[in-house]
């Protein structure tokens, strides 16, 4: 690589083979997409990595990559996603924020995975848990919402914090269509349920999370019944909530007794109640914003850790959604 004229340059000193190895990537991968989207040049010159371009630009992407080297230095493998976040947020002047988010580590899943908050908003979101008794995690698929609440559950049940664990969602067609379907209204509810039991089981093992549901110590069920319960010791989460009525979000968040913590996830684009009916989720944005020990966390398409696609996809709708709302044509 020839280096071209620039404003300006920085050296950076390394003496680890095995850091550069880490860091550039298989065939310079990562390096070249930090060349590429932070407009600047990178060249190995014996142990040190030197950076040319706008000073700008320099400075952001030396802060990039000293924070992943201190990432790598610290034991951590640096994933495709970590090194296309840690772009993200250097170009939104964070570029040194990664470690932070390296060091959080909720809980260790059966199989040794290490569950951490993977962005900033995931950040957030876990921090909020930890210092409020009710925290609403609002935001597009793909952000961690339930999944990160259901480490943080299982990590107070482990330290005794809580006795239970209570999962709960709202089936939207608990009526008619499910009438159609055969076996008890269990057997009914269960497909809505699936998901949450597949997560509980991915962070407990299959053993412990059978364990403690033979105890009741862990709780799966539909919204409808929470009615009439009061809920003590517990982290509860309700997930789906953008499908609860205005009704049923008021009966669940008054199910909560003493020492008990709730999580309520939901993503509000993606309401499926029928015509007429109000969210829940949308209305208690408005009642309940300013009472303390209440949070409200928002995370947007940034903090989506699926494939890099899914990211753009929902980017590309929101961008659609508004363009409608403004009464344009999307076309």
């Amino acid at each position: 690589m020839d280096k071209k004229t620039s404003e300006s340059r920085i050296s950076i000193q390394t003496n680890n083979i095995q850091e550069m190895i880490n860091l550039f990537g298989k065939q310079d991968e990562n390096i070249m997409f930090i060349e590429k989207e932070m407009d600047v040049e990178i060249v190995i010159r014996d142990n040190n990595i030197i950076i040319f371009g706008e000073e700008d630009r320099v400075r952001e992407t030396e802060k990039l990559l000293k924070g992943l080297i201190e990432v790598w230095e610290n034991g951590h493998t640096l994933t495709n996603h970590d090194i296309r976040y840690a772009v993200s947020l250097a170009k939104g002047g964070d570029g040194g924020s990664m470690m932070e988010l390296m060091d959080d580590i909720i809980c260790i899943t059966a199989r040794g995975k290490k569950i951490k908050p993977k962005t900033l908003g995931q950040k957030i979101y876990t921090e909020a848990i930890r210092n409020n008794d009710i925290v609403f995690g609002i935001g597009p698929a793909g952000t961690g919402k339930t999944y990160l609440a259901m480490a943080m559950a299982v990590t107070a049940f482990k330290n005794k914090e809580v006795n239970r664990i209570i999962l709960t969602r709202p089936a939207v067609e608990a009526g008619e269509k499910l009438g159609f379907l055969p076996g008890d209204l269990q057997e009914k509810v269960d497909p809505y349920l699936r998901p949450l039991y597949d997560a509980l089981y991915d962070i407990m093992g299959g053993d412990t999370y059978q364990k403690y549901m033979e105890r009741g110590m862990i709780e799966v069920a539909p919204l409808a019944y929470m009615r009439g319960r009061t809920l003590d010791d517990s982290f509860i989460i309700l997930d789906e909530a953008q499908n609860t009525t205005t009704e049923q979000m008021k009966m669940f968040l008054t199910r909560m007794g003493f020492g008990s913590k709730a999580v309520i996830t939901g993503d509000i684009t993606q309401v499926d109640l029928p015509k007429g009916k109000y969210s829940g989720l949308e209305e208690v944005r408005v009642i309940l914003k300013d009472i303390p020990g209440i949070a409200f966390v928002y995370l947007t398409d940034k903090d989506v850790v699926r494939h890099q696609l899914v990211q753009k996809i929902i980017k590309a709708y929101e961008e659609y959604n508004l363009l409608r709302e403004e009464g344009m044509s999307p076309g």
